[in-house]
């Protein structure tokens, strides 16, 4: 605990006065609060013995805020009770403007005024006075102002020598290097399909005519397979599908029997196909799966529905109230006597199957896409120029395709959003904000929302509500992390730890020095392979709150090496006070 002792001379003659100054250390740092004698006022002392404390010096700034709190005491008679005391502790920067903590006013018992009255047995107090950070507090001292009062008269003002220095600014190490997220393609390189053919039959028959091998549907499924066998092709067929059915008029055994050769029909049709065309794995047995479904009644009430007859409802409630198939069957036959747009429209459309092939279609290979992204990319849909842009790694080609992505395709935010990324990563925040925001106009989504929000945050070079909010949209690992930095702005170490997980980056490491956690932060610097000089500074500043001398000159001299600028930085960072004067410290320079 240091002192102010304040003592004023007594039984003097009138308007004479005598001033005492007492120095004392405060602390390691020899600040001193001046002593002064004050005013005469009767024969009694004004203040005696002042105990004070700076609970931190140097100062901290934390959250954009500095605070400085003294512990102070008056002892026993220590206040005349008579007077007031305006007390006002003022920030000096190197520069020469001064910047005024509250003032606090401290008055005798009899003294008339609103300020804390000290009793005659003394007083302790915890004065704390929060002020915004301004940019030139980060070299400086604080000394107090101390105007004494009788009445409206002003008895003496007194400025005391430094009390604390100021200011430790490590928060502003922060590297706003918010993330920002790249849009996925949804190219794959292979791509499963079907292509299928109809083969219909006589009533009760399973034979095919020559008039159904001609059909469109079918000549064109089989010049399908045939040009998948071309050496260019990019078609593998892989499979046949064969469901048959029969129209429902017939009885049902039959009619199970009908299904099944008709799909064996369709089956031998497509071998012999396949032979001509020397499709070998159609020959085998195992590349066909037969499914016959018996009658199709389903397909009937489909059919039903499709015609325009007036009477269709009613023969279709029919049908739903009888679940007898063999009354239901016969029901049919007497209503295709009575309907016959039923013999001609719909029974004829039950009486067939369905030929389907299932075959991939194998896309560019890396190579192709890089090699027409770059040469004709018109011809690339927007799946494969995405991925195409995925493919380069250095950011000139990707932003040229990309680019070439956007003009192609306008109206698909990706291609924005991923020109804006690539200019991000390129340093270029005016032209990604341009591009990010181009996204947004298209879509919204947490990508967009943290790139907006991202570019915001750089541009701003501070958190805003708005920033804020489009994090909180976001929510992904990047915004997350994003939201940490915003944090550590705040002064709210912890919370960023938490938000930015488990990254290990510079900023990690920062707000675990600032949250006191100073080996986990070491151990995030050295797996950090990002800022090497900055590395080494923060583990010099490790060095300096954990006392470690060895580990705060090595790590300077590392910096110092990296970058050379950071000297500057160094001589005057208040977080290397305590080593101003060590003769190792002052050699690094």
């Amino acid at each position: 605990m240091s002192k102010i002792v304040l003592i004023l001379a007594r039984n003097f003659k009138k308007e004479t006065k005598k001033f005492i100054m007492k120095k004392m250390k405060i602390n390691t740092l020899r600040s001193i609060f001046a002593v002064a004698a004050l005013v005469v006022l009767g024969s009694c002392s004004v203040i005696q013995d002042l105990e004070y404390n700076v609970v931190e010096n140097p100062l901290q700034m934390h959250g954009g805020d500095v605070t400085l709190k003294v512990d102070v005491k008056f002892i026993e008679k220590g206040l005349n009770a008579k007077v007031v005391a305006e007390v006002t502790p003022i920030y000096f920067c190197a520069d020469g403007n001064e910047i005024p903590f509250q003032t606090e006013i401290f008055q005798g018992l009899k003294a008339a005024g609103n300020g804390k009255v000290v009793p005659k047995e003394g007083l302790s107090h915890s004065y704390s006075s929060t002020i915004p950070f301004q940019k030139c507090m980060s070299q400086g001292e604080v000394k107090v102002r101390i105007v004494v009062k009788k009445g409206t008269e002003v008895a003496e003002e007194i400025l005391t020598d430094k009390i604390a220095d100021g200011t430790v600014v490590t928060p502003l190490l922060i590297d706003l290097d918010d993330h920002v997220i790249i849009a996925e393609d949804e190219f794959k390189r292979v791509n499963t399909f079907t292509k299928n053919a109809v083969v219909n039959f006589s009533k009760g028959s399973n034979a095919i005519s020559g008039k159904e091998t001609r059909d469109e549907d079918v000549t064109e499924l089989l010049s399908f397979v045939k040009s998948s066998l071309e050496e260019s092709s990019r078609i593998q067929v892989k499979s046949a599908n064969i469901e048959s059915f029969a129209s429902p008029e017939g009885e049902v055994d039959l009619n199970t029997n009908l299904a099944e050769d008709r799909a064996k029909s369709v089956k031998s049709l497509f071998v012999g196909k396949a032979k001509r065309m020397k499709f070998d794995l159609a020959k085998e047995d195992g590349f066909y799966t037969l499914n016959p479904k018996g009658e199709d009644w389903d397909g009937f009430k489909n059919e039903v529905n499709k015609t325009n007859h007036e009477d269709k409802d009613l023969i279709l409630r029919v049908l739903q109230m009888t679940s007898d198939l063999t009354i239901r069957e016969k029901e049919i036959r007497n209503m295709a006597k009575t309907y016959k747009f039923l013999e001609k429209e719909v029974l004829p459309q039950l009486r067939r199957a369905q030929l389907v092939v299932t075959y991939d279609q194998v896309g560019y290979s890396d190579d192709e896409l890089k090699t027409l992204a770059m040469s004709n990319p018109d011809t690339l849909n927007v799946e494969e120029i995405l991925k195409a842009g995925s493919l380069e790694e250095n950011l000139n080609d990707k932003l040229r395709v990309y680019k070439e992505s956007q003009r192609i395709y306008p109206n698909d935010w990706r291609t924005s959003n991923n020109v804006g990324y690539v200019l991000y990563m390129m340093g270029d925040v005016a032209g990604a904000t341009e591009a990010f925001d181009k996204a947004a106009s298209i879509a919204d989504n947490p990508i967009v929302s943290n790139n907006v929000g991202a570019v915001t945050h750089r541009n701003e070079g501070k958190a805003t509500d708005r920033v804020n909010e489009l994090f909180a949209a976001s929510n992904t690992t990047e915004s997350k992390y994003n939201t940490g930095l915003v944090q550590v702005e705040d002064g709210k170490y912890e919370e960023a730890i938490t938000s930015m997980g488990d990254t290990k980056s510079f900023n990690m490491a920062l707000a675990q020095v600032l949250a006191g956690h100073n080996d986990e932060a070491s151990e995030t610097l050295d797996a950090n392979q990002d800022s090497p000089a900055m590395n080494y500074y923060l583990k010099a500043i490790i060095g300096a709150r954990t006392n470690n001398s060895e580990m705060i000159f090595d790590n300077l001299k590392s910096a110092f090496e990296k970058d050379a600028s950071l000297k500057e930085k160094a001589k005057v960072d208040r977080e290397f006070i305590l080593f101003f004067e060590n003769a190792d410290f002052i050699a690094l320079f």
